[in-house]
């Protein structure tokens, strides 16, 4: 049993970390506020989960990458920027940039019934397109949740994986409501798979994670030993923290089944801020809100969550949360900042709202002199 700290880490202490990078809006130099902001994680954030770590990148340079705390409680093993978490729906945002890359190369039609591309998927009766998979409006059943987060079976495809959910009715006619479905990204890498002709996470390696050097983002293979993963956690009743139970995430690779670390992930986001990755239209057409068929804006487009802070700003944004993982991906494309904290620890997804009230308070490291 572990007891090494008396709460568990909620939304308010990511919303506390995002105030202390605030913190050091007056410091007169990127090491000045590195050294204030640290400060202050250790002593306010770090003994509230068994290990974090956060990444902080502007116009696609690291500017501050650190871990804190323990990959593994019992071996007293640190967490470095290197040490691997479970991202859970950050996995989302991975895969809509595979997708988009395939309707760039003219190999999928965002707007083409899906049947065109999965044949032997059950017919609903309505026309379903990817689009409306990729924002949450197919009426696709949730999932990622009750007992299917704790499955511990491995599927050796994803056709397999779709296999749980393909006689599920319909939750609403598609564009009727947006109703967030980790399913319906399950189904899109199925998609994917037929448009690309080669397996899912083979595509995703070769078209997304090796052009962006993403060297420590790979799948969460439960049978593979896999050196710089994290143990993970949950909470206990009494305020310490036990091993999470054994899953197996490869039913929802694209859904919520990839690792990473923040400085892949602040990698990841810095090439959606300015077209090079990306075309243009591509970048567009990811961060334009999809609507419902009755014309009201979802406030999420391809893969993405997009929110603007108090003063109008935006920001691109997705969270994860999955057994013994808590995530955020913060992107602000008009001071060209990303931010990205993963944690070891079973918690409830952040709060989107809260996050965009707060995002502007990490000003400091869009503003400080880079050396």
């Amino acid at each position: 049993m572990f007891r090494p700290t008396p709460r568990p880490f909620h939304l308010q202490h990511l919303i506390c970390l995002i105030l202390l990078l605030a913190s050091s809006a007056l410091a007169a130099s990127l090491d000045d506020a590195i050294k204030d902001t640290r400060t202050q994680i250790r002593e306010r954030i770090a003994p509230k989960v068994p290990g974090l770590s956060i990444a902080i990148g502007r116009d696609g340079k690291i500017l501050w990458s650190e871990g804190f705390g323990y990959a593994d409680l019992e071996t007293k093993k640190p967490v470095t920027p290197q040490t691997l978490f479970r991202i859970g729906s950050i996995s989302k945002p991975l895969t809509a940039a595979g997708l988009m890359l395939l309707v760039e190369h003219g190999q999928l039609d965002l707007d083409t019934d899906i049947h065109q591309y999965v044949h032997d998927f059950p017919d609903k009766g309505q026309c379903i397109t990817t689009r409306q998979l990729a924002g949450h409006l197919a009426g696709i059943s949730r999932g990622s949740q009750g007992k299917e987060l704790f499955i511990n079976q491995h599927f050796a495809t994803v056709r397999d994986g779709v296999k749980l959910f393909e006689d599920d009715p319909l939750l609403s006619k598609p564009g009727e409501k947006f109703s967030y479905s980790s399913h319906g990204w399950s189904l899109i890498s199925w998609i994917m798979e037929s448009a690309a002709k080669k397996d899912f996470l083979t595509y995703m390696e070769k078209a997304v994670f090796t052009p962006l050097e993403m060297t420590n983002t790979m799948p969460d293979y439960a049978n593979r030993d896999i050196p710089q993963r994290t143990q993970f956690y949950d909470t206990n009743s009494d305020g310490g923290f036990k091993l999470s139970p054994t899953i197996d995430n490869s039913y929802k690779w694209a859904a919520g089944g990839f690792l990473s670390t923040p400085e892949d992930l602040v990698r990841f986001g810095s090439m959606h801020l300015h077209p090079g990755f990306f075309k243009a239209q591509t970048l567009d057409t990811m961060f334009t809100s999809q609507k419902t068929t009755d014309g009201k804006p979802t406030g999420y487009g391809i893969g993405w969550y997009l929110m603007k802070d108090k003063q109008g700003h935006p920001i691109f944004m997705h969270t994860g949360g999955s057994i013994g993982g808590t995530s955020v991906l913060l992107l602000f494309p008009d001071t060209h900042l990303v931010l990205a904290l993963t944690a070891n620890c079973t918690s409830t997804p952040f709060d989107k709202t809260n996050l965009a009230t707060l995002a502007t308070l990490t000003a400091t490291f869009a503003t400080v002199p880079v050396p």
